[in-house]
């Protein structure tokens, strides 16, 4: 049951020490037309239910300075602190939206790529990048989903978008044991929503700085086998309004919202047909 407040949507973008882009997160969700709000983990735990949202967002940054890997601690937290509420969480098809670090806490959780579920230990990593460099600049991302993903039912098929990435370890990597089963069996389960590509929308193969990480396949974003939750590592938050282009003094027509906005509006349209 979506616990909508005066039919807003009750956004929950969570956050611990480290993480730096919940504030942009929770305005491009309010500018939407959502009731977002910022929630420290504790709160979370001690006073606030996360079954009084309808969404979960985790945002980007480095929770608790990305020790050990990125993002490791913050989901060992999460599973041990709020482990079943996040499962009821999911049982009731509520949205987890995890960006750049939040990917990596998703990955880190067992949540994706979920391919045979929630796994008990990670099946997939989000790795240092092949360039050993802290990769921050604006790439192009083309659209692969072919509609399972809840976040980008709004895009069309191979539809390029442009967004920020700002990470250093952010190269999506599977066993290599069973590394083309399991990248088969993401192609299969249309897990897999966002690729690295070029300008023209053509995939980037592995060429750097296209693809700025490394990433297999060009995995930007992938999605569990229910479409509800989803991983990316790109900013839409950072790439909402047409004023944070990186060439808008150059722009003939200045647009009022860039291309991250139709993951968050996908997002939010999701309640209206439930």
């Amino acid at each position: 049951m979506v616990s909508m407040s005066k039919n807003r949507v009750k956004v929950c973008v969570l956050r611990v020490g480290g993480t730096n882009c919940d504030a942009e997160t929770k305005r491009s969700l309010v500018e939407l037309g959502a009731d977002a709000e910022v929630v420290h983990m504790n709160q979370i735990v001690e006073k606030k239910k996360l079954e009084e949202y309808d969404a979960l967002v985790i945002p980007g940054g480095f929770s608790y300075g990305d020790y050990v890997r990125a993002g490791v601690i913050w989901a060992k937290e999460i599973l041990g602190k709020i482990g079943p509420n996040l499962k009821t969480f999911l049982e009731e098809e509520k949205p987890v939206l995890g960006i750049c670090n939040g990917f990596q806490v998703l990955v880190e959780t067992g949540l994706l790529p979920g391919i045979e579920g929630i796994s008990p230990f990670p099946t997939a990593t989000l790795a240092t990048n092949f360039s050993a460099k802290y990769e921050c600049r604006w790439i192009y991302l083309r659209h692969e989903n072919r509609g399972r993903c809840i976040f980008t039912q709004d895009l069309t098929k191979d539809q390029v978008l442009y967004m920020p990435v700002a990470h250093g370890e952010g190269c999506f990597a599977l066993p290599k044991e069973n590394e083309k089963k399991l990248l088969d069996r993401l192609i299969e389960n249309d897990q897999i929503v966002l690729r690295y590509c070029n300008r023209d929308g053509s995939p980037a193969e592995g060429r750097y700085p296209e693809n700025p990480n490394g990433s297999i396949y060009d995995i930007a974003g992938i999605c569990d086998p229910t479409g509800i939750v989803f991983g990316l590592m790109p900013h839409p938050e950072r790439a909402f309004y047409g004023w944070q282009l990186p060439d808008w003094t150059s722009l003939k027509e200045l647009p009022v919202y860039a291309d991250g906005k139709q993951i968050f509006k996908s997002m939010l349209n999701y309640f209206k047909n439930r």
